[in-house]
């Protein structure tokens, strides 16, 4: 992973952006450290720069982004009020092409975890809604292991003919079925010494599971047609857009074959739970899709805060849908109001679900103030249970169980309020 160092001048009038660009998992380089060859640097705008081709300039003035090319430096130019939108474009300018995107508090506290579960080589199971970044970071999670340099190799459970799967998991030898004029290796060979991702695990029939659990147990597979089981080093990472335990109990998946891939689960949360990431993969998107153009457009502060409202029902892939088509509509160097069309109508989201952005700390209480209550009276409301409480709030139980620890955090123990007032 390549080190960003920015200037003494970068660090004394742009901590706020130096302490994002490390929250997100990039090494930044600390003061004195010498530049290694791949390195980036970070500049004010008119500084002199060692290596101009490697280099991010940043200043204040009208919104202007230029990407790197012909050697000369990437520039990031933002008024006071875009802080989001400037960490957004540095961070897409300098991040790793495998590396997830992330601003949002709950986002960032996921990718931390899963750079600390790639340490290992467990299992993992990432659960969350269709379009919110699994294979994102599943890949992350690969490629910041000991296993970066083997393949990885991601197949998509649901998309692959039922009759077919068996062989196109575990390999087949010729003449073993009818049509198998020469043999298979199998997905499971194919990743030897490093990752494979089963995506949509919970569309695999009930029958191959028991299949797969032998593969994990014993990390080993039998090819169709053969006798003898062959030993393979592969790390699994398995994703899931429904409920396995649900399954489990609805009998449409096995519950060993649940345990043995829920060693260590993540979640992915909606973007609608996670509104302070917008900003990041807005700007992400932008440089992704702006490739060819020798000034990317900024997005103005009106169409930022309408992608912030709305309620992303389809998730990352909708958001990138919408930042193409806004692109294409853009006249000039900026993104307006009028370029922002959505498949349907906005369902605008409540206020404790959009993001607060920086309109200053006396606003950020109050909305955390109005949260704190809303939380409160639904918890007294609904007897203690947090299930419960989640659902009449709309929001998952992992961001309420967020939100309560922000409480405590602020010396109001949400929970603890609650037990007393029924005690008495």
């Amino acid at each position: 992973m390549a080190t960003i160092h920015p200037t003494a001048a970068v660090r004394a009038t742009n901590y706020a952006l130096v302490s994002a660009l490390r929250s997100q998992g990039m090494a930044v380089g600390n003061e004195g450290t010498k530049p290694q060859p791949g390195d980036l640097f970070l500049a004010l705008d008119g500084e002199t720069t060692p290596v101009p081709a490697r280099t991010v300039l940043i200043g204040n003035g009208d919104p202007q982004i230029l990407p790197f090319g012909d050697g000369a430096p990437a520039r990031v130019i933002g008024g006071v009020d875009d802080a989001q939108l400037i960490a957004g474009f540095v961070g897409a300018l300098v991040r790793q092409p495998y590396a997830p995107v992330a601003a949002d508090p709950q986002s960032l506290a996921l990718n931390a975890l899963a750079e600390r579960v790639a340490a290992s080589d467990i299992t993992v199971l990432i659960n969350g809604p269709t379009g919110t970044g699994k294979e994102v970071l599943a890949r992350a999670i690969h490629m910041q292991s000991e296993r970066r340099d083997g393949p990885f190799i991601a197949i998509n459970c649901a998309a692959l003919p039922e009759t077919m799967l068996e062989a196109m998991l575990f390999g087949h030898q010729k003449g073993s079925f009818t049509g198998a004029s020469s043999g298979g290796q199998g997905f499971f060979r194919a990743a030897n010494g490093g990752t494979l991702l089963l995506d949509e695990i919970a569309e695999m029939p009930i029958g191959l599971q028991a299949k797969l659990l032998r593969a994990l147990q014993e990390r080993e597979v039998v090819p169709i047609g053969g006798t003898l089981p062959e030993k393979i080093d592969v790390r699994v990472i398995a994703c899931a857009n429904r409920d396995l335990q649900t399954e489990v109990a609805e009998g449409r998946f096995r519950a060993d074959l649940y345990y043995r891939l829920s060693v260590f689960p993540l979640s992915t949360l909606s973007l609608a739970e996670r509104a302070g990431d917008i900003a990041a993969l807005t700007a992400a998107m932008i440089v992704r899709h702006g490739s060819d153009r020798r000034v990317l457009p900024w997005i103005d502060a009106d169409a930022l805060s309408m992608l912030q409202r709305h309620d992303w029902p389809g998730n990352v892939r909708e958001l990138e849908n919408v930042i193409q088509r806004a692109m294409l509509l853009a006249r000039g160097d900026m993104i307006t109001l009028a370029d922002i069309i959505f498949d349907r109508p906005t369902q605008h989201r409540r206020p404790e679900l959009v993001a607060v952005s920086d309109a200053g700390e006396r606003l950020s209480n109050i909305v955390q103030m109005s949260e704190f209550h809303a939380i409160r009276e639904t918890l007294a409301a609904c007897g203690g249970s947090r299930i419960e409480t989640a659902k009449r709030l709309g929001i998952s139980e992992r961001t309420l169980r967020y939100r309560l620890a922000k409480a405590r955090e602020q010396g109001e123990d949400i929970v603890q309020t609650h037990s007393q007032v029924v005690n008495a």
